[in-house]
């Protein structure tokens, strides 16, 4: 149930140059260990969402291994359940549906899926959406159902790229909530992906923060907090400084998207509470 990336390198052919490529990623080297919660934290185009695409078995690399539980990565499989930051789920089918389909695939018995589907729902306090359709829920409720339904198998890892990015701040703030608790119920090796630093100090074990210099590892900060998270602690607070600091330097002044400017924002934001409180 661990995650083993060893000297990982993945490049991309350029459009309209037949025989030139761009390095993403080169020798990216980290773990996570069965039942740790890590996030990947850095500024666009680090390779983040890159390599989580790797680990997941979507596309290729050019050299190194990725390693699931002791078996080396070399296509998609049902040890790893991925939840995408547009949900991706299917708007013909209803709530219960929609989590239950990856089980139908599975061939779990009938009465499995059942039970299981009502533990989940219950999970997440969405029993009364069970025969709802899609377009029906609103954002948040969809993202809900979206993690339902990855973990409605049991994986083994969970990898998530910004699971909660299409959600207002307020509703961010209660699915971080919904996540942990989830989560900690499930005990399942998990690995996000976001640009947003408390979010990263809520949930994870680990924060591992990624550079631009083709997904260089700009440190590897172990989250030595007491679950449920309190935001108001000073030692809270003082982890958020700390990434806040290492986002700063991954951007180097550079804001190349909107992903940039909410980093650069928050940058600035926690710069002026800082100075309120000297």
């Amino acid at each position: 149930m661990s995650i083993i990336v060893d000297h990982v390198t993945k490049s991309f052919s350029e459009r309209n140059r037949r025989r030139q490529s761009k390095l993403v990623l080169k020798d990216v080297c980290f773990e996570v260990p069965d039942g740790e919660f890590v996030s990947l934290l850095g500024p666009s185009g680090c390779g983040k969402s890159t390599t989580l695409t790797i680990i997941a078995g979507f596309q290729g690399r050019d050299s190194g291994d990725v390693i699931v539980n002791g078996r080396t990565v070399t296509r998609p499989g049902p040890d790893r359940a991925f939840v995408f930051q547009d949900y991706a789920l299917l708007p013909w089918m209803k709530v219960g549906e929609n989590i239950t389909y990856p089980m139908k695939m599975q061939r779990v018995p009938k009465e499995e899926r059942e039970k299981r589907l009502d533990e989940l729902l219950s999970l997440a306090q969405l029993q009364e959406c069970r025969d709802q359709y899609i377009n029906e829920l609103s954002g948040g409720m969809k993202q809900r159902v979206a993690l339902l339904r990855a973990i409605a198998c049991d994986p083994e890892v969970l990898l998530m790229d910004e699971p909660l990015g299409a959600v207002d701040f307020q509703m961010r703030k209660l699915l971080q909530l919904q996540l942990e608790s989830i989560l900690m119920q499930k005990k399942v090796t998990t690995l996000m992906v976001t640009h947003d630093v408390d979010e990263a100090v809520y949930l994870s074990d680990r924060v591992i923060v990624m550079g631009r210099d083709h997904g260089n590892i700009l440190a590897d900060v172990a989250i030595e907090l007491d679950r449920p998270r309190d935001r108001t602690s000073e030692k809270y607070h003082g982890y958020c400084d700390q990434l806040t600091e290492l986002l700063k330097t991954a951007l180097s002044g550079e804001v190349f998207t909107k992903e940039d400017e909410d980093i650069m924002n928050f940058i600035k934001n926690a710069e002026i509470e800082s100075r309120r409180h000297c």
